[in-house]
Parts: C-alpha cells; structure tokens; sequence
C-alpha cells in the first residue's frame, strides 16, 4: 500500500516526469506509457521518499509532517508554475508577432512579476512551516534534494524531446539518488 507520504511527496516532480514521458511519446508508445504509468508514479514516489528520509535523516514523524506540508504548498506551486507557463506562452506570442500589442506585453511583464512575488511569499511560508520540525540544515539539505529532483526531470524532458522517451522514465527514476 502506497503511504499518503509517498503519494503528495511526489505530486509536483510526478507529474513532470509522467508529462515529459506522454510529451516525448510517439503515438505506438503513448498507450504503453500511460498503462505503466501508475506503476511509474508508484517507483518515482517510493525512490523519492526513500531518498529524502534517507539524506535528510529525517524520522516517521518528521516525514508525516514533510507530507502535510507538501500536501499545502504544493497544489499552490503546481497552479502557479501553470501561471508562469502561460504568461510566458502569451508573452513569446506577443514578442513573435508581426506587430506585438504593447499594451498586452506591458500587462504581461508585470504579471511575470507579480507571479515572482507570490512565487517568494509561497517560498517563504513554506520555509516557515518546514522549520516547524526540520534543523536548518535539514531544510537545506532539502531545498538541494528538490533542486536535484527538478534538474533531474528537467533532464528526462530533454531526452524526450530529442526522441528518446522509451526508457526514459524508468532510467530517470533509478538515478535518483
């Protein structure tokens, strides 16, 4: 049985790798993708909590409560790394159009910059709330594994980008270290 600890860690770096995967899958393959993708989120969610108890040396208590703070801020990273994504796309639109619309670059560049503020204030409060029951270098240790993670999946959609989504994954997984 998957721990809820497993499940919510995950959440954020899952779906990039599930998305990179679909993303960089040819058509024959996308239906192998998605039926192994339940196992897949299975394998990344258990290697990352493993890891982040392991390096973190963190205890049952401390990963109970690294879930309920992941559950809280996460869904909010997730909904704002879609408003960064999309102001970009409208702003890479604007900026390769024939006659870009000034007024809509100038609302586009100060959401960028009002996204970067509540990237921050989220930032913050969860830096907060970790050190309800992380030391200080737990909490770093930590911020370094999640940039890792992300460095990690940042890797596997590259390689799927270039055609090589068969694998990828499963490869992506087993270098978390």
């Amino acid at each position: 049985m998957i721990s809820r600890v497993q499940r919510s860690f995950a959440l954020v770096l899952s779906a990039t790798f599930i998305g990179a995967v679909a993303a960089g899958a040819q058509p024959a393959k996308a239906n192998n993708a998605l039926t192994q993708r339940p196992a897949l989120e299975q394998a990344l969610r258990q290697r990352m909590a493993t890891v982040t108890k392991q390096r973190l040396g963190l205890t049952d208590q401390q990963m109970t409560q690294l879930e309920q703070s992941n559950s809280k801020f996460a869904p909010q990273m997730m909904q704002l790394l879609a408003s960064e994504r999309d102001t970009r796309q409208q702003l890479r639109l604007e900026l390769t159009s024939p006659t870009p619309n000034q007024q809509h670059v100038s609302a586009l560049i100060d959401q960028s910059i009002s996204l970067q503020k509540q990237r921050v204030s989220i930032v913050e409060a969860e830096q907060k709330d970790l050190a309800r029951f992380m030391t200080p270098v737990q909490r770093a240790q930590y911020v370094a594994l999640q940039a890792q993670f992300r460095r990690r999946a940042q890797e596997i959609a590259r390689q799927n980008s270039k055609g090589n989504p068969d694998g990828a994954f499963k490869r992506g997984v087993k270098k978390i270290r």
